[in-house]
Order: C-alpha cells, then structure tokens, then sequence
C-alpha cells in the first residue's frame, strides 16, 4: 500500500506485539474470532527483550480463558524464594511456582498464539495517530490504517501514549540484565538482594533450568534536579556487589526504563486504550509487568470486541477504564504505598523480618510484588512488630511458626532477582 491510495480499515489495530499487545489480540478474539485484528510491531519475532523473565502463576491463570497457558510448557518451575539486605534474609518456598521464560521465547509464543486466533501481524512501526473521532487513523512507513479501536501496547517509551496524553513526568526505574552461568548456589531459586542507593534498588538472579540465570540489577532513577541517572559501569558494580560473580560470569547485557504506576491509574475516554508497560502499569516496588500486560491486554481486547459489535466505540475507553480500575486499583494503590515505605532500610529489614517469622506475611509479599496482593492487617502488624522487636528471621517453611533468636538465621546464597518484564 502507497501513500495516496486508500486507507485500509481494520476492526481493532493493536500497536506493540509483546505480551500486552499479544493479549490484547487473544482476548478480542476470544470475545469475537470474526474481528478483524491487525498486530503492528517495529520488530520481527522471535526478539530479544530486556526484562527478569520471571512469569507468575497470575500470568498463566490470566491466559488460561484465551487458550495460551501452555507458552511456559518445556521451561522447570521454581518454587523456592530468598530475601535479603545485607545481613538480614529469609528464604522459603511460595505457595505457587513461577516460571523464568527468556522473552526471546514467551513473547514469539504469545505471537503465535494470536496468529493462529486470526491475528494478523506485519512488521511496522507507527509514525502519526490521528484521533478526530472515529476511526483513528495510524500513520505506517507503507501509508495508513484506520480503525474503530486502537490499543497502544508499545512499551515504556509508548508512541500512542505520547500521542495521546503528551509528554508525562512519571517515577521511572533503571535496570540491566544479563545471563550467567547457573552455580549450584542458584540452581532452582530466586533471590532478591536489596542494595543501598536509591530505593527501591536490588540485585538479582533467577534460574532458568537450562544452565543460565537471568541476572541483573536495578533501582529508581533520580528526580529531576537529582542527579544524574546511574552509568552502565555502576549497575554492573552494583551487581557483582550483591551477587558476587554474576556480573564478571555474566554477557548478553540489555539495559531498560521502567515507567513506575502510581496510586492511581487513569485511561481518557474514546476509542484508544491503553495497556501495560505504554500505560505506565508497572509495580513500583518489583518491576514486575508481565502479570499487568497480560491482564490488561486481555481485558482491553475483550473492551474493544464489544464495542465494535456494538457500534460505540467511543465508549471503549470509558468502559476499559472501568474494567482495569475494579482488577487493579487496589492492588496499586497498595504496591505504591509499599514502594514508598521501602524507601526506608529499616522497613525493608523489617518485611523480611516478618516473612521469617509469619508463613502469612511471606506469602503476603509474594502476591504484593508478583501479582495482585494487598498489605492485610497482619501484614502491617507483622512489619510494626518487626520495627519494634528486631531479630533474625526463621525459613516460613510451616504458617505461624513462632521467632527463634537462638536459632541461626538460613544461609544465603551470593544470588539475587527481580522483576518479570
């Protein structure tokens, strides 16, 4: 197609074909297989991507309705979990296992998955978005697109974001990662190792079960009239300082911003809808994304179905909106709070603290950081307990086991790990 000739229309148009703009695909076509659904990505799959790889349990139960669970099937599950800042850690298994998948691998999958729903995929990059009504009209190095619906899933430096709401100042994070050899001390675990610069700041490394840890560091990146943000050369310090031998091991190194959410999340109204990382849905305290990419794409996408077949969609935005607000909000609200007290080093000893002390509060964490938890009476009275009576934490390998200060405290590994995308 050239410039000058007709623009072609499509029902939905989804910009970005990673994990968010593949589930959206998979969710519209789940609500209707006969919508046209067109999948623009600069890049062709499979693709590298910089991210911790770690898939939560959430992610699967989310692309379970869309018929796309099995794109972790072949990778070992993990089910043990250690936490640490300097001298004080805690290790034990998580009620539910998660997976470390190489995006290189999840997100050609997910791809895949959608082309055979009835997506179409082309390898394009947008250049203009054109929003007077609709259909919204894209500008692609080949000439235009129109559609009723338009969703942006193109990342943390999103286009259609720009495009739509302008130039924002957000809270943004700065990680790099790479791959190291897997030592027996990594082998079928992830650990998170808290550093001291800006927090939240933390090391990690996470077994992939074929030889290689996905390794790598990360903390937020200074306000403005703060600094500068940290050099390559300090990330990977910061790295073999918190996991000695990861760095020097380690190649294949990606370095990437990680546009934070805060407590609250808005989507304006009309006909494009925004999800995942290009709609700044990122846990403030982990960096964990793939769970919100996959859950707001879905969403988004089943949005989008309805309102083309039922003529309005202007309204996709109102409704989208709606949709992720009553799946979300709380749960933001929540990790924004967190990500604000762990800030402190006090409270980040004292989280670990408690999860030593309360099965309860370990599993607490875990849902707060990997999928859609909240900080729950006990949590809270845990982490006040643990500021007022510091101590050494025991594995929460049974509920409820009471603090033993006579006891030593587990070995910790020289490993760490964060987020999932």
């Amino acid at each position: 197609m050239s410039r000058g000739t007709a623009t072609e229309h499509w029902d939905l148009v989804v910009v970005g074909a990673g994990p968010a703009g593949s589930a959206t695909a998979l969710g519209a076509l789940t609500e209707d297989p006969g919508l046209r659904v067109l999948l623009l990505d600069r890049s062709e799959f499979p693709r590298d991507k910089s991210c911790g790889d770690g898939i939560a349990p959430h992610v699967l139960d989310a692309l379970a309705p869309v018929g796309a669970a099995d794109v972790v099937d072949g990778w070992a599950p993990l089910r043990d979990l250690e936490l640490a800042h300097g001298d004080v850690s805690v290790s034990g298994p998580m009620r539910r296992e998660v997976h470390v998948v190489p995006r290189r691998v999840l997100d050609a999958r997910l791809v895949e998955r959608a082309v055979a729903a009835g997506a179409v995929l082309r390898t394009h990059r947008a250049t203009s978005l054109t929003r007077t009504g609709t259909p919204v009209v894209l500008g692609v190095a080949s000439g235009e697109v129109s559609a009723d619906v338009v969703v942006g899933a193109d990342g943390a430096h999103s286009f259609v974001r720009t495009a739509l709401l302008g130039k924002r100042r957000e809270p943004r994070a700065i990680a790099i990662r790479g791959y190291a050899p897997t030592t027996p001390e990594m082998a079928g675990r992830q650990v998170i190792r808290y550093g001291d610069r800006r927090q939240p700041s933390y090391a990690w490394a996470f077994d992939r079960g074929d030889g290689l840890a996905n390794v790598g560091y990360g903390e937020l990146l200074p306000g403005e009239g703060q600094g500068g943000a940290p050099s390559r050369r300090l990330l990977l310090d910061q790295l073999e300082l918190l996991v000695p031998g990861a760095a020097s091991t380690g190649d294949d190194w990606r370095g990437h911003h990680l546009p934070l959410s805060s407590w609250r999340w808005d989507q304006p109204d009309g006909p494009v809808l925004l999800v995942g990382d290009a709609a700044g849905l990122v846990n403030p305290m982990t960096g964990e994304g793939i769970y919100y990419a996959v859950a707001t794409g879905i969403a988004a996408g089943r949005t989008a179905a309805r309102a083309v077949r039922a003529g309005r969609p202007a309204g996709a935005g109102a409704e989208h909106r709606r949709v992720v607000r009553a799946l979300l909000a709380s749960h933001l609200r929540h990790t924004w709070a967190a990500s604000r007290l762990a800030q402190s080093p006090r409270i980040v000893d004292a989280g670990i603290r408690a999860a030593g002390r309360d099965r309860h509060a370990f599993d607490a964490l875990v849902e707060l950081g990997l999928g859609d938890g909240r900080i729950d009476a006990r949590l809270a009275g845990g982490l006040l307990r643990s500021l007022a009576r510091p101590g050494r934490p025991d594995r929460p390998d049974r509920p409820d086991r009471p603090d033993r200060p006579d006891r030593p405290a587990p070995d910790l590994p020289s490993t760490p790990t964060p987020r999932g995308g």
